[in-house]
Parts: C-alpha cells; sequence; structure tokens
C-alpha cells in the first residue's frame, strides 16, 4: 500500500490518539530550535489537526500564521481548536502551493513530507514562498530507527507476515534520516542547513494503551491492522505484548526519535 494514499489519514480524531499526543511533545522542541525572531510570518504546510500551528502560536509570537492542508477533516479540526485572530487555515498542496513568492519569513511541516510523491517539489515550493534570509524546516519520524511505538510493531508485524514490509513507513519512506533530509534541503539550494535528532520518551499506562491507536484506521499500521482478519490481527497482539518491554504494573516505556532539518533562504 503507497504511503501517498489520500486516504491515509482521513479521521482527525484516530490520527490524535495514534501520533497526534507525540508530535505535541515534539513541535515546541522544533519551533525553539528554528530561533525565529517575533512578528513573523509562518506558512504551516500540511498543518493537518494544527499541532505545529499550536506550538508556533504559543511560543514564537507571530504575526500570523496561515496553515495548509489537503484535508477537509483535519482543517476542520484545526480550525474549531484554534481560534487566535492570528491564524487563518486554507486546503491546498504541499507541492504547489497557491502562496505567492516571498510572502512568509518561515515555511515549516511538520511529520509530513515523507507521505508526499515529489518531496523535492514540495522543499521547492516552501522555498520560492519564504523571503531571502528566511527559514525552511520540518521535522519527521525516524521510522526505520528510533520511533519503537512503530519500529516494534513493525519488526513483530513483518516476523509473522512478510507482507507488512509494503505498509512499513521505515521502507516505503526512506527520507526519515539524517542524511538524505540534508541533502535534500542543498539539493533545493537552501544554505546552512543543520539537522538534529529530537528524542523524547512514550509512556503507556498499559498494552491496551499502546494497542488501541493502531485499531484506529489513520495512519500506516492502523491501514494494516484493518487489514487482517480476526484471527491474524489477535496474534499479532498477542505477539507485540510479549515483544514491548512491560513495567511490573504493566506500564510500557518506549523511545521516540524525531528528525528535524532547517535551512536558510538566498
Amino acid at each position: 500500500m503507497p504511503t501517498q494514499d489520500r486516504n491515509l489519514w482521513g479521521a482527525s480524531d484516530a490520527y490524535e490518539r495514534y501520533m497526534g499526543r507525540w508530535s505535541r511533545q515534539i513541535a515546541p522542541i522544533f519551533t525553539k530550535w528554528l530561533d525565529l525572531a517575533p512578528g513573523a510570518q509562518w506558512l504551516d504546510v500540511g498543518c493537518g489537526t494544527g499541532v505545529l500551528t499550536s506550538s508556533i502560536l504559543a511560543s514564537c509570537e507571530p504575526a500570523g500564521v496561515l496553515g495548509v492542508d489537503s484535508s477537509d477533516a483535519f482543517l476542520e479540526t484545526a480550525s474549531t481548536s484554534l481560534s487566535d485572530p492570528r491564524v487563518s487555515f486554507t486546503q491546498g498542496d504541499a507541492q504547489a502551493l497557491a502562496q505567492g513568492d516571498d510572502s512568509f519569513d518561515a515555511a515549516v511541516s511538520g511529520l509530513v513530507l515523507n507521505f508526499l510523491p515529489d518531496k523535492d517539489a514540495a522543499i521547492r515550493e516552501m522555498s520560492r514562498i519564504v523571503r531571502p534570509g528566511g527559514t525552511v524546516g520540518l521535522y519527521v519520524w525516524d521510522y526505520a530507527g528510533h520511533m519503537q511505538v512503530m519500529r516494534t510493531f513493525f519488526d513483530v508485524a513483518t516476523a509473522l507476515d512478510p507482507g507488512a514490509v509494503d505498509y512499513d513507513d521505515g521502507v516505503k519512506a526512506p527520507i526519515c534520516r539524517s542524511g538524505p533530509l540534508k541533502e535534500l534541503f542543498e539539493r533545493s539550494g537552501l544554505g546552512k542547513v543543520a539537522v538534529r535528532a529530537i528524542d523524547i520518551p512514550a509512556a503507556f499506562d498499559s498494552f491496551d494503551d499502546y494497542w488501541w491507536p493502531f485499531l484506529g484506521g489513520t495512519g500506516s499500521a492502523p491501514k494494516y491492522c484493518g487489514s487482517l482478519d480476526d484471527d491474524a490481527r489477535d496474534r499479532l497482539s498477542r505477539e507485540l505484548q510479549q515483544r514491548l518491554p512491560t513495567g511490573p504494573d504493566g506500564e510500557i516505556l518506549l523511545a521516540i526519535r524525531a528528525w528535524a532539518v532547517k535551512g536558510r533562504v538566498h
């Protein structure tokens, strides 16, 4: 199943339970690292439910933020939850932005790049709409490495069913490493490119707390779960429960890593 499937991220509430709660912890670290001056105009590309937009509003003192996304459901959630007069939302394509040249001081994106068919086009578009001297930045999950919430899932799933690899973002989204991210930004003509890892813990009260978001149907791993019959899904659940590190009271603690990259527009 291609990760570019437009139906992959259809339900905002399911996404929030699955990945949004972790992105909310990554976003403030990312925006602090960008280190933009107050009063900037920001564009949040692929704004989703407004996780990154919310962090910009809370900590960056922007003059304004425009969130762009292709999903009506996500835009409705974002606009409902963020009533700040400095923010607005519009539907659009990250690979062909409607905004004019040199319109913003910063263009950012959270957890979107790996799901765009033409990544070079997306970075060129983000660079185009940013004024000279402005910043382009984004972050993605380390799908192939230390994003243990998903890495453990797919390691177990592919051991049981080799066909699970078709859903594995660690395989299908190879630009989730520091080297390819840096090369992408430099290839797009950005200067002063920097990459860093952002690491946070992911604590679950129980196995059910870990497992239930995979049943929501939104995202690659939940889509894989939805493709299984009841017996195969139950077997996957049992094997995961055996594999995950579990504390004496049933708690599970995993590591999550995102890779962040930023560059300067000439």
